[in-house]
């Protein structure tokens, strides 16, 4: 079997809010400005932090999931990544023990050691005592120590130091300032198109790294050199127009490639500003935040009617999350304000203050099960009667809607789907 070895590293911290975005966006962007091929991966389905990991980076970032996209997989995307890079990051997803599976699990799966990033603020001594319980906690982990987050003074730098056991390394700290925290809003970060001076954020957060261990590259890591199993050519030349603007933009790029290994070529449009679909057979619109966008959207009346023409003519339409609430016939954001959307899907769609869906689930399609995850603000009303509701991974409350209305199908799931190809092509086949 072919063996690969790359430098690699897997950013993690004891939860949510101690800055591991910002430190493994910061390291990529360093690196990269050194001239190294940077590769970064996110553990989990987020979206958006991927968008900020492939700004900083100059490279797409991946999700690694492990039960929508199984081990394999993930062991594959990580070994292609190591054929090219000069340098592979993986950042995890809330605590480095957190969920099932965990961030962990995922680096242990790969053999890639763990930095983990700490916020320091309010605390000194203490630190040293969460490090020693995030190294020790779990046998048969490769930890390759932490990194101080929001460091205020040097003095305070020296009481986080003084608390630290011999046996944790310690990669150094980086200071408190506002020049490169990143914006977030209700589903997490903002999308680095959205980012003010997203290049000077991500400048001054790897200035003040390159004055830590990390400036080092980190010590290489052997990966199995998986190769990408032969997919059905089941979309041969069938044509697929994808939404992608601001307000559409929530896509797995491994969707994408699949799509491609697949036989589709794919054609790329925006609802928010084009005035005609491409020529296509088939139309996939992911999610985004069409609420930030409602005026945009509802006057855009060309498009919309491009698109009713598409549907009359009997060609399907995928639609999740947000691109399902672009095809309800109303919108309607925190503040009240309401658009009209494409109409193709009776009923309307409000944003709500609280969280409304969150989590795995599997979605039972035409073509099979996809592995899906769920995360929304919204809430729709509509008479439509689901085709199939989704089974959760964590039976906590009932699964998301799966609604097929004339050649349209619509979810507040995202689907992975490498997960089952065959269910994939079968949401876009004419």
């Amino acid at each position: 079997m072919e063996k690969l070895s790359c430098p690699a590293l897997f950013v993690s911290a004891p939860g949510s809010n101690h800055g591991k975005t910002t430190v493994t966006a910061a390291l990529a962007c360093l690196h990269a400005q050194s001239g190294r091929r940077v590769r970064v991966f996110k553990a989990g389905p987020d979206f958006l932090d991927p968008m900020i990991h492939t700004h900083a980076s100059g490279h797409p970032a991946y999700q690694l999931d492990l039960w929508m996209a199984g081990e394999q997989q993930c062991r594959r995307m990580v070994a292609d990544a190591a054929r090219q890079a000069d340098l592979i990051l993986i950042e995890g997803v809330m605590g480095l023990f957190d969920g099932e599976p965990s961030s962990a699990d995922l680096a242990a799966l790969l053999g890639v050691p763990v930095l983990a990033v700490i916020n320091a603020a309010g605390m000194a001594q203490t630190f040293g005592a969460i490090a020693l319980g995030l190294a020790q906690y779990r046998t048969g982990l490769s930890f390759a120590g932490v990194l101080a987050n929001n460091v205020a003074t040097p003095r305070h730098e020296e009481m986080i130091k003084q608390g630290l056991p011999p046996t944790v390394p310690y990669w150094g700290g980086i200071p408190r300032s506002d020049d490169f925290a990143l914006p977030q809003r209700h589903l997490g970060l903002m999308q680095a198109e959205e980012v003010n001076n997203l290049d000077l954020r991500l400048s001054s957060a790897a200035a003040a790294l390159a004055r830590t261990r990390l400036a080092d590259v980190p010590l290489a890591v052997e990966f199995q050199g998986l190769y990408d199993e032969p997919v059905p050519q089941l979309l041969q030349n069938v044509r697929i127009g994808v939404a992608r603007d601001a307000a559409f933009s929530f896509v797995y790029p491994a969707n994408l490639d699949l799509l491609k290994a697949m036989g589709a070529e794919l054609s790329f449009f925006s609802p928010m500003h084009d005035r005609e679909l491409p020529e296509v057979d088939s139309i996939y619109l992911p999610g985004g935040y069409p609420e930030m966008h409602l005026m945009i959207l509802q006057n855009n009346t060309s498009i919309k009617d491009a698109m009713r023409r598409h549907v009359r003519h009997g060609k399907p339409v995928y639609a999740e999350c947000g691109g399902m609430l672009y095809l309800m016939e109303s919108l309607t954001d925190k503040t009240g304000a309401q658009a009209q959307m494409a109409g193709l899907l009776p009923g309307r769609a409000t944003m709500q203050p609280t969280l409304q869906g969150l989590g795995y689930q599997t979605a039972p399609m035409s073509g099979g099960e996809l592995r899906a995850h769920t995360f929304h603000y919204s809430a729709i009303d509509t008479p439509i009667v689901p085709m199939a509701v989704g089974t959760r991974l964590f039976n906590t409350s009932a699964g998301e809607r799966i609604f097929r209305y004339e050649r349209i199908v619509a979810t507040y799931l995202h689907c992975y789907f490498p997960s089952n190809p065959k269910a994939a092509a079968t949401l876009l086949l004419p």
